[in-house]
C-alpha cells in the first residue's frame, strides 16, 4: 500500500527542529483574508498526528465548537498557541491534542517538523508530525471541539481527493484547497497544511 511506503520515509522527510521565527518583515502569509495584522505574529503549534489502526493509519481532525468566537465549526488539526511555559512547539502541540481531545501524550512520538506556515490571521504556526498509537478512545472537550474524526491515509495520499475552495472578501477572491471526507469539509489553513503534508513529507513530490 502507498501509505505503507510513505510512513517508512517520513522522518527522513522531517526537519529535526521546529524553524525559528524570521523577522516579522520577511513573513508572507497564505490565504490571506484578514486586512491587517495587529501585533506581532503568534506562535502556534498544530499536530499532525498518524494514528494507528487495525485497518492502516490515519490522520486525525477536529471540528471545532461552534460556540467559539473565532473559526468556529470549522475544521482543524488539534492544535493552539505556544505558551511561555511550554518547552517547545511539540509539547504545546500534545498539550493542546490531550486538552482538546484527551490525546495521552504518552501514546505519540514526534517523528519532527514542517517548515513554518504563517497565516493571514497573524499566527506563525509550527506543524508537529507524530506516530500515535492510542490505548483510548479520542474524546471531543465541548468547550473547545463539537467533533472529532479521522481520514485515512490513504485518502490523503490520492491526488484526486483535492479540490479547490473559493471565498469572496472585500471584492477579492482568494483560494485553498479543499478536502471532502465522509461529510466533513477541509479547508482554509488546514487543508493547505494537508496538502503540504501530503507533497513534502507523503509522496515527496514537493521537497521541504
Amino acid at each position: 500500500m502507498r501509505s505503507e511506503r510513505a510512513i517508512a520515509q517520513i522522518p527522513e522527510r522531517l526537519l529535526d527542529m521546529p524553524q525559528p521565527m524570521p523577522d516579522a518583515h520577511d513573513l508572507v502569509a497564505d490565504f490571506v483574508i484578514s486586512d491587517a495584522f495587529k501585533g506581532p505574529p503568534v506562535p502556534a503549534a498544530v499536530l499532525i498526528a498518524l494514528v494507528k489502526r487495525d485497518q492502516g493509519y490515519t490522520v486525525l481532525y477536529t471540528e471545532r465548537a461552534t460556540t467559539l468566537r473565532r473559526h468556529s465549526g470549522q475544521v482543524a488539526f488539534p492544535g493552539g498557541r505556544i505558551d511561555p511555559e511550554d518547552q517547545d512547539a511539540a509539547y504545546a502541540a500534545l498539550r493542546e491534542a490531550n486538552e482538546e481531545v484527551a490525546l495521552d501524550p504518552r501514546d505519540a512520538s514526534v517523528l519532527g517538523f514542517m517548515p513554518y506556515y504563517f497565516t493571514g490571521t497573524n499566527y506563525f504556526i509550527t506543524p508537529v508530525v507524530a506516530m500515535v498509537d492510542p490505548r483510548g478512545p479520542f474524546m471531543p472537550n465541548p468547550r473547545e471541539v463539537d467533533r472529532v474524526f479521522e481520514v485515512p491515509l490513504e485518502t490523503l495520499i490520492d491526488d484526486k481527493s483535492y479540490g479547490t475552495y473559493r471565498i469572496r472578501h472585500q471584492g477579492k477572491e482568494h483560494t485553498s484547497w479543499q478536502i471532502d471526507y465522509d461529510g466533513h469539509m477541509i479547508w482554509g489553513i488546514t487543508a493547505n497544511l494537508t496538502r503540504r503534508f501530503r507533497d513534502s513529507v507523503l509522496t515527496g513530490e514537493v521537497a521541504l
